[in-house]
């Protein structure tokens, strides 16, 4: 197996002010939004001052000097520990045929319906990626397909399901998947306010980390891919990269597992690969998946694994505000000293 790093460049312009020979930095406004959807960095003008030379000096009287105080530095993202190498039992699995791991400074966009500056996929090659999760059973079930087939994947949850499930959400971890974010309840963030789709995407974020026990990965979908240049370039000055999809499985409105499959792969065939959009949240998809996997198989397409650099740095205000929906620890009994079958079918 292979590693191929994607790297995109992002940058934020420093300003430099020094008087009197004390230095102080600023920074460009972390909310200035983009001119274009497309647009990937965000850029300030540099200004100085100089002290005023020493033969000048004299003709005038010493300014005031007022002190200067030292800004906290901004928070460095933790790199991102290496992928989890699980031992496969089945010699027959379609399994991994690499992983690329995702420079994710600027906030790079991923996936060629919207966008095209990052074309990593070879012919034959798909992502798996699943929304809406964590969700009874259907998550489980979906972890259970991947795993027998040795895959991995990319779950993007919404921040209120992983604070009803956290336990679930630590499955996914625990198995080695990719976990970014979805927003905190799946609202269409391209009609809301910035500040209250800001709130969603961080509060989405701040919910699945805490959920997860631990940082994920700084990637993020929107809601029915619906976005705008201010919120594309917000995430780009939290580094955070923005998944679109190539091939969409429709699993929303599919309800019938052979359909399902039918669908996604019809649409494989024509475009040849890509990532690939489902649903851990659907029951159809969690029925359908160990065919679908093994219909990839048959067709000799490849499964990549994508992995990010770094990991995600959530905003304490958020990590606050989500932090009540969290489940209080319980003191119930096991179900089964409290409740068991006495007569019927267990």
């Amino acid at each position: 197996m292979r590693r191929v790093a994607v790297l995109t460049a992002g940058c934020s312009v420093l300003a430099v002010l020094v008087g009197l020979g004390a230095g102080r930095a600023y920074f460009s406004a972390p909310n200035a939004p983009a001119a274009t959807a497309s647009s990937e960095l965000t850029t300030g003008a540099i200004a100085s001052r100089w002290p005023t030379p020493a033969s000048e000096a004299s003709k005038a009287p010493a300014p005031m000097v007022q002190p200067v105080v030292a800004k906290e530095p901004a928070a460095i993202p933790a790199p991102a520990p290496a992928p989890q190498q699980q031992a496969c039992s089945n010699p027959n699995a379609l399994g991994i045929s690499r992983t690329v791991e995702i420079d994710t400074t600027g906030g790079p966009g991923l996936g060629l319906s919207q966008y095209r500056d990052y074309d990593f996929l070879e012919p034959g090659e798909v992502a798996l990626t699943f929304d809406d999760g964590p969700w009874p059973v259907n998550t489980p079930a979906v972890l259970a397909a991947l795993a027998a087939e040795c895959v991995k994947a990319v779950f993007f949850p919404i921040g209120k399901h992983a604070s009803w499930h956290p336990a679930i959400l630590k499955q996914v971890v625990a198995a080695g998947h990719t976990v970014g974010s979805h927003t905190w309840s799946h609202v269409n963030l391209a009609i809301k306010p910035f500040p209250e789709a800001k709130a969603e995407i961080e509060k989405g974020i701040s919910g699945t980390v805490l959920a997860a026990g631990q940082p994920t990965s700084p990637f993020f979908r929107f809601p029915q891919l619906r976005q705008t240049p201010e919120l594309k370039a917000y995430l780009g000055e939290r580094n955070i990269a923005t998944f679109s999809i190539d091939i969409d499985s429709e699993d929303f409105r599919i309800h019938k597992p052979e359909q399902l499959i039918t669908g996604v792969m019809t649409k494989l065939k024509k475009v040849g690969k890509g990532i690939i959009l489902m649903h851990d949240f659907q029951k159809s998809t969690a029925q359908a998946l160990p065919e679908l996997l093994s219909q990839l198989k048959a067709g000799g397409y490849k499964v990549v694994f994508i992995t990010a650099k770094d990991r995600v740095t959530t905003l304490p205000e958020y990590d606050a505000q989500v932090q009540p929906a969290q489940p209080a620890a319980s003191n119930a009994r096991p179900i089964n000293s409290v409740i068991r079958t006495v007569s019927g079918a267990k």
